[in-house]
């Protein structure tokens, strides 16, 4: 199985078990989901760990889990879920999956890459589906194991739209953007914005800035948890007159949201992952735009695919093209935006997936 990727970029991912350790310990195994809207029962039993972040993070976590929960309804089964509250949760909770017999297990996120490969490699009659990860821990442009499917977002080309987007919004001409930690799945984000605010200031002959990424590095705060580092990252961007500002990590957009709203002053927040006006309405009213992945369809997809008995291992990137990828409305913010906007943002949307204009990132370069 071929997953195009830059290696290069992807070495980080198998170096973040060692570097991320949270304090705390795995949560007992809980039974989800059941066949109260799907079909006939079988014996098909779904399975999934969450990384450090919960199921509750309003995120990629909860997206994952709402998609499994969708597709174990349909399929008339229940969905075991094991929550992890550290890194070193991962590699146990897995193996509790398999103890129990789990047919399919669902990792989320890249942290958990190096204990689903090894897994997958000692249990081959298991099925995997890992989010955000290329399981390609030996950097060789390949799946590490024939029996994990891969979920991978190009969030760069939706990231690209809310580049422009948040540069034709902006009244300071600075648009900061901060993460947890520097890796392909967060910097994506980051990247993709930069991209597309240097678009607009081509197109447009304007000057807008990007603060907390140079195309290389940034401002990271070493970690996914809201809290006071998150909080005082979002204020040093605040303090440099940002009035759009771009969280990537998770819970940590929080901190950002505490920040604008101590500022005095109007800030627009970005979101990640999740339309984060619908999924969390306390931040509704400060929020621009959300840089969309189709995380709980694409996991959707995969349990009930593999409940059918039709695993793929394919890996599937979600791109603008289909749809795996995309821009929230601007809801609250639609009457502030430019009237002409969205039909920039259409032409734009349209144009990267003929290829007339290049987004690019470390799974297409």
């Amino acid at each position: 199985m071929k997953v195009t990727t830059k290696k290069a970029a992807l070495g980080g991912l198998a170096l973040f078990g060692a570097a991320v350790l949270l304090a705390g310990c795995a949560s007992a195994p809980e039974e989800n989901g059941g066949g109260e809207g799907g079909g006939e029962a079988s014996d098909f039993q779904p399975c999934m760990v969450s990384d450090a972040g919960g199921f509750d993070d309003k995120s990629f976590n909860q997206l994952g889990f709402e998609g499994a929960t969708k597709a174990a309804d349909e399929l008339g089964v229940e969905l075991i879920d094991v929550q992890s509250d550290s890194e070193t949760d991962y590699a146990p909770n897995i193996q509790n999956l398999v103890d129990q017999g789990c047919d399919l297990i669902v990792t989320v996120g890249f942290a958990l890459s190096a204990a689903t490969v090894e897994s997958a490699i000692a249990n081959p009659d298991v099925e995997y589906v890992i989010i955000d990860d290329a399981a390609d821990n030996d950097f060789d442009g390949e799946v590490d194991a024939e029996n994990i499917k891969p979920i991978l977002f190009d969030t760069a080309q939706a990231a690209f739209l809310g580049g422009y987007a948040a540069a034709d919004y902006t009244k300071t001409n600075a648009v900061g953007t901060f993460g947890g930690m520097n890796f392909p799945t967060v910097s994506i984000f980051m990247d993709g914005l930069k991209q597309g605010v240097d678009y607009y200031n081509e197109q447009k002959g304007k000057g807008v800035t990007v603060l907390g990424w140079d195309g290389t590095d940034g401002l990271f705060t070493g970690g996914f948890e809201a809290n006071d580092t998150a909080r005082q990252t979002a204020q040093s961007l605040i303090d440099q007159n940002v009035d759009v500002l771009l969280p990537v990590g998770g819970p940590i957009y929080q901190s950002a949201a505490a920040a604008i709203r101590e500022a005095g002053r109007e800030i627009a927040l970005m979101g990640v992952d999740a339309d984060f006006t619908e999924t969390d309405p306390s931040v509704a009213d400060i929020v621009l735009t959300s840089i969309l992945k189709g995380i709980d369809v694409g996991t959707y997809d995969a349990v009930l695919a593999a409940g059918n008995g039709e695993f793929d291992p394919t890996p599937f990137i979600g791109t603008l093209e289909n749809e795996g990828v995309g821009l929230a409305p601007f809801h609250d913010f639609e009457s502030k935006v430019s009237p002409t906007l969205q039909a920039e943002l259409d032409d734009l949307k349209a144009a990267i997936i003929a290829g007339d204009v290049e987004v690019t990132s470390y799974l297409n370069q």
